[in-house]
């Protein structure tokens, strides 16, 4: 039932089960609609220090990852946190939310909905079989997570209303807010029964077993929430954006002064509470960053090239280095695709030598 098969296993790596880079085990650390509180931001700032690389990896699903770590004892360390609620379920624990909802703009306050479905998620055994890549969502109405292709989304049409998205399409099934958490758990429940080798709802041959599409939009870009931003109810909060969504933990601990985060799909992040001094205070740009970069040399044994020595930022441009064809971090919204190859790169399908990359990339930032 469904396409293509898949010829190797579901490796996405987690805090108990890790990625061998590289540059040593890989940690996922997932974070239900991208919330970290304070006193959990300290402890893995910790954790990067004693543990790891010394830093924290921002992912585009609003994830964290340690690098190098070497030494044991992180899933003891996070599980006090309370970042890892059920080790069945930990690498199926990816939920998107609207990172500014409740804060400004919006047709409904979906904050809150994400930790809901986490619970339900991880009180259902059965569950814990979903592929890793399996993502949900809830949007309030601004169509920003719902352009990041999660595979079940509920999408807000009014302030107590929504409309159920499968694989980025609007089926046209509306769901009151109140039912929006079990609506999504019933479809990946679903999904579960009948998915076969797929690991994406977009891998079903046919999406009907799921609910009636009637409209495929392509996906938009997404401007990421930088620079101070106005709450509705006079307060400050702001839109930070690290460079290739890497944070120090002394950063981490800044962070942690101003009260729980955000982490938003774009490797950014988003402080609900913030003064006019958070971007000296915390040593993070609050300009947007158009350009990223997956983790390239030497971090990474398949990549052609250390990407991020390479990559070119220009006024304008938006583009995604890549070291290989996988294409790791890559953004859902229109990009420049970028990708080494021997000597050079290959800018959206035209070689061009290493020489010739910066120039090129800023034509394409000014077109």
């Amino acid at each position: 039932m469904s396409s293509p098969a898949r010829v190797r296993a579901d490796a996405c790596p987690g805090v108990f089960a890790t990625h061998d880079a590289a540059d040593g085990p890989l940690a996922r650390v997932r974070l239900p609609g991208g919330m970290v509180s304070a006193a959990a931001l300290r402890i893995l700032a910790g954790c990067a220090e004693e543990l790891g690389d010394g830093e924290i990896h921002l992912t585009s699903r609003g994830n964290l990852q340690l690098r190098g770590v070497k030494r044991p004892g992180l899933a003891a360390r996070l599980s006090g946190a309370g970042l890892l609620p059920s080790p069945t379920h930990e690498r199926v624990r990816n939920v998107l939310s609207s990172p500014l909802s409740g804060l400004r703009g919006g047709l409904a306050d979906v904050r809150g909905m994400a930790a809901k479905l986490d619970d339900a998620l991880c009180a259902r055994p059965d569950l814990a079989e979903l592929p890793g890549r399996f993502l949900f969502a809830f949007d309030d109405g601004r169509g920003d997570v719902a352009g990041e292709g999660p595979d079940v989304c509920w999408r807000a049409i009014s302030a107590g209303e929504g409309t159920l998205l499968l694989a980025g399409a609007d089926t046209g099934q509306r769901v009151l807010a109140r039912d929006a958490v079990a609506t999504l758990i019933g479809v990946a429940t679903k999904f579960a029964e009948i998915r076969g080798a797929a690991w994406r709802i977009a891998e079903l041959d046919d999406l009907g077993v799921l609910g009636h599409v009637i409209e495929a939009p392509a996906p938009a870009w997404t401007d990421i929430p930088a620079g101070l931003i106005e709450r509705e109810d006079g307060g400050l909060a702001a839109g930070l954006v690290p460079r290739f969504g890497q944070l120090t933990a002394v950063q981490l601990r800044a962070l942690a002064e101003f009260g729980p985060v955000v982490v938003t799909p774009w490797k950014s992040l988003v402080l609900p509470e913030a003064s006019a001094d958070v971007f000296a205070r915390t040593g993070i740009d609050g300009e947007p960053i158009g350009t990223s970069a997956c983790i390239g040399r030497p971090g990474c044994a398949k990549s052609r090239a250390d990407v991020r020595a390479d990559a070119v930022f220009a006024p304008g441009l938006r583009a995604h280095f890549s070291g290989c064809e996988r294409r790791c971090g890559r953004p859902a919204g229109p990009h420049a695709d970028v990708v080494a190859e021997a000597g050079g790169y290959r800018v959206d399908g035209r070689w061009v030598p290493l020489e010739d990359l910066e120039d090129s990339l800023v034509r394409k930032g000014n077109s």
